[in-house]
């Protein structure tokens, strides 16, 4: 009795003494760990040789048969921890039994240890003892607010008659330090007090020492970027006067790198002083503003003409205007001979002095002199830390035709307006917005409106019979990318996108359009009219400089066409290469593909060509 007392006050001592210093708040320049276990005494070495030989260049291992000792009773709690009977080596033996004895210890069986070990030619022999497992008899709250303790994770039923596991007290005094950190309390420690020990139940209360209460200072930029202090302190929610938020420091790098007119140059740096927190960020200006001007050159869409056809796409992008994070933009596109496409926004970012970012979107279609498609849309955002941008908006969609070319049958577009609200989340981890090599970027949303038919004059209301003129219509949308960094230089672009619409009858000019250089490569612009679709992409990039790089690419993607008396199903496939390389007038781009579906077999003369020059200014 009075070894196995010795034993564990020892033990209990080493360990709670070691859980003081290790329970720090993670403030910069501290690295926490969790309390150490009991340590395990090195056994003796194996006996030397009788005789002494030549030791040769290289030791040769001798397998060994480990044996384990033990109490009966213990014998098949052992056997769950499924130890090695044979090891390679002498140092494979030592290891086996240290790891044991701490899977012990972390188990709760507090005062297990290797007590001898001995060695013979061909086995290792090891006394364990194993000892009775420890348990919380109770675990109080001392001087915790009951909301600071269950936001940590506290539960009374997890501390009350349950095994003494030291890692689950570890977690729990780094989930007390985070929420003490972020609630102004960066320098808090905590440990265990009125300990009491009866058996092998152990009881006591959890006591927090809070330390200097904390405020943010202000925000410090180091470095040439042209942003206002003003716009990154409310983008970041680092208010001077408010309490200090290691959270909020933590997620600000990469809140910075979502901004495409900013470089970061290193993590956020904090000094304290007079329990102020003040923040430096290390940021340069990155030229973001941008102008495109691309040029497509396709066959002939026209069965009847030889040649070739042009196509093109301007694009014309402000961004962080007056270093407030103001962004507009403007897009023309040229999709084919007749069809043209034209895209406005504007990104307002604190509207109101909040964090809610406004944005507004203009979108104009017009394709031949079939219809024309007209969508506003407006936009409210919020930015969170660490969850990613949760949005909420209201869109109108109105399509018009143009002609009614056969009054007596009814056209495959109609005059409809959908008047739709929805929500979109977006969260992005990339390491670079423009060329990143790593990381993530999800982006998904939904909508639900009603979708209203207008009756053509130029049509006899007889053919409207058995159409529905006021529905409910759905659209889903996704998009998820994953860049995996391969070898030295090397990235591999993973990217599945997809949309859907779901509504009791649809027709042409309500579909998604699918096709070209930026949706489904290989195939002419807005080639494929589609109710739903599913892309899937797979690009290996190979950099040779900072923004310059050569690629090859597959796109794989399944669309259906659900119309009225005209329904099919299609898997275009679209491969190809291209590069992309600085010069001196901008980024120029050049990109090759050819597709195969349904009506499109792979050949040489129906492949595309793209290239064009984007400048960031």
């Amino acid at each position: 009795m009075d070894r196995f007392l010795l034993r564990f006050w020892g033990i209990l001592l080493l360990s709670w003494l070691a859980a003081w210093p290790a329970a720090r708040a993670q403030t910069p320049g501290f690295s926490p760990t969790a309390p150490n276990q009991p340590g395990l005494a090195a056994p003796p070495l194996p006996p030397p040789a009788l005789a002494p030989v030549a030791a040769p260049r290289r030791a040769l291992a001798h397998p060994r048969v480990l044996r384990l000792d033990a109490e009966v009773a213990d014998l098949p709690l052992l056997r769950r921890y499924k130890v090695r009977g044979s090891v390679p080596d002498s140092l494979s033996a030592l290891r086996e039994v240290r790891e044991l004895v701490r899977a012990l210890q972390g188990d709760a069986y507090l005062t297990a240890s290797a007590d001898t070990v001995r060695w013979t030619r061909d086995t290792v022999r090891v006394r364990l003892y194993v000892g009775e497992q420890f348990r919380w008899a109770y675990l109080r709250n001392g001087n915790l607010g009951d909301g600071l303790l269950t936001r940590a994770g506290y539960r009374e039923k997890f501390f009350r008659n349950t095994p003494f596991v030291p890692e689950d007290w570890a977690r729990l005094q780094e989930r007390i330090l985070t929420e003490a950190e972020n609630q102004g309390f960066p320098f808090a420690t905590i440990g265990l007090d009125s300990v009491q020990l009866r058996g092998h139940d152990i009881s006591g209360r959890v006591v927090l020492k809070r330390g200097r209460a904390v405020v943010f200072d202000s925000l410090q930029i180091v470095g040439n970027t042209k942003t206002k202090k003003r716009f990154l302190s409310k983008y970041l929610q680092i208010v001077p006067g408010q309490p200090f938020s290691q959270q909020r420091v933590m997620a600000a790098a990469q809140l910075l790198r979502q901004l495409p007119y900013v470089k970061l140059r290193a993590e956020p740096e904090i000094r304290f002083a007079k329990g102020r927190a003040r923040v430096y960020l290390l940021l340069d200006e990155r030229p973001s503003n941008q102008f495109d001007a691309i040029v497509g050159i396709l066959p002939n869409a026209n069965a009847d003409q030889t040649g070739v056809q042009f196509t093109g796409e301007v694009t014309i992008n402000l961004r962080n205007i007056k270093g407030g994070g103001k962004q507009a933009g403007l897009q023309w596109r040229k999709t084919d001979a007749l069809s043209q496409l034209l895209d406005a926004q504007y990104v307002h970012p604190n509207f109101f002095g909040t964090p809610l970012e406004l944005a507004g979107t203009f979108n104009l279609y017009k394709q031949t002199d079939a219809f024309t498609i007209i969508r506003p849309r407006l936009q409210v955002t919020y930015p969170t830390a660490r969850a990613g941008r949760v949005s909420f908006f209201a869109e109108q969609r109105g399509s018009f035709i143009e002609a009614v070319r056969d009054t007596s049958v009814l056209p495959a577009n109609l005059d409809s307006q959908f008047n739709s609200y929805g929500v979109g989340y977006a969260w992005n981890s990339l390491d670079d917005l423009f060329f990143p090599h790593r990381g993530y970027l999800f982006n998904a949303q939904g909508a639900v409106g009603t979708k209203t038919i207008s009756i053509n004059t130029e049509l006899r209301p007889k053919l409207y019979e058995g159409i529905p003129l006021r529905s409910t219509q759905y659209s889903l949308a996704v998009r998820a990318e994953r860049y995996l960094p391969v070898k030295r230089a090397g990235v591999l672009l993973l990217r599945l996108r997809g949309e859907g619409l779901f509504s009791p009858r649809l027709f042409t000019n309500d579909l998604f359009r699918l096709g070209g250089l930026n949706s489904l490569r290989g195939f002419n612009e807005n080639q494929f009219y589609t109710s739903s679709y599913a892309v899937a992409t797979a690009e290996f990039r190979q950099f040779i400089g900072a923004d310059s790089y050569v690629f090859l690419f597959a796109d794989q993607a399944y669309l259906r066409h659900d119309v009225a008396n005209d329904r099919y199903a299609d898997q275009p496939t679209g491969v190809g290469a291209g590069l992309s390389f600085r010069t001196a007038a901008g980024l120029f781009q050049f990109v090759y593909s050819i597709g195969q579906a349904k009506r499109q077999p792979f050949e040489l003369k129906s492949s595309k060509i793209h290239f064009g020059l984007t400048s960031r200014f």
